[in-house]
């Protein structure tokens, strides 16, 4: 085999799977991942079931080099008196995360708070009418939590406690 052949062996396919984005020096993130981010961490739940999708399918959305992970409701219990607050934690996990890594946190802060919230009493809404208002307690704890001191204490999850019926399961 010529050299001249032998070096084209190499040189093509490296040329092709850097044109496909598979190889070569790592691209920027496209210009519209602001815009993208935006739409994944507003209050609706149109917002949330997006960002959700989204979570489903990563690899969809590499090129954009989203923070996805999460440690969910960080100290605080991810399902307080079994309610299950584990998704609305990633979403405001991957909200701080990503707008901290693009330098635009402090502008967003407090709607990613309140989108927080809204994905939690949704979350309440899917339980029973007679437990409901001891979810409704936990995720304006937590809601309050995050937005002035970052966690939530024991005593907060017993204060909502004593809001279950008699003879709740925990």
């Amino acid at each position: 085999m010529s050299r001249r052949v032998a070096t084209l062996l190499v040189a093509v396919p490296a040329a092709l799977l850097t044109l496909l984005g598979l190889a070569g020096p790592a691209a920027a993130a496209p210009a519209d991942k602001p815009a993208v981010l935006s739409s994944w961490t507003q209050t609706s739940a149109s917002s949330y079931n997006t960002w959700n999708s989204a979570r489903q399918n990563q690899g969809a959305w590499a090129a954009y080099g989203f923070n996805w992970s999460t440690d969910y409701c960080s100290s605080s219990p991810d399902n307080p008196l079994g309610f299950d607050f584990t998704l609305s934690c990633w979403r405001h996990d991957f909200g701080y995360r990503n707008y901290k890594a693009i330098g635009q946190f402090p502008a967003n802060k407090s709607r990613l708070d309140s989108a927080f919230y809204e994905d939690l009493k949704r979350k309440c809404a899917t339980y029973n009418a007679a437990v409901r208002p001891a979810c409704l307690a936990l995720a304006w704890t937590y809601y309050q939590a995050v937005s002035v001191f970052g966690s939530v204490s024991p005593a907060d999850i017993d204060r909502a406690a004593q809001l279950l019926p008699a003879g709740s399961a925990r």
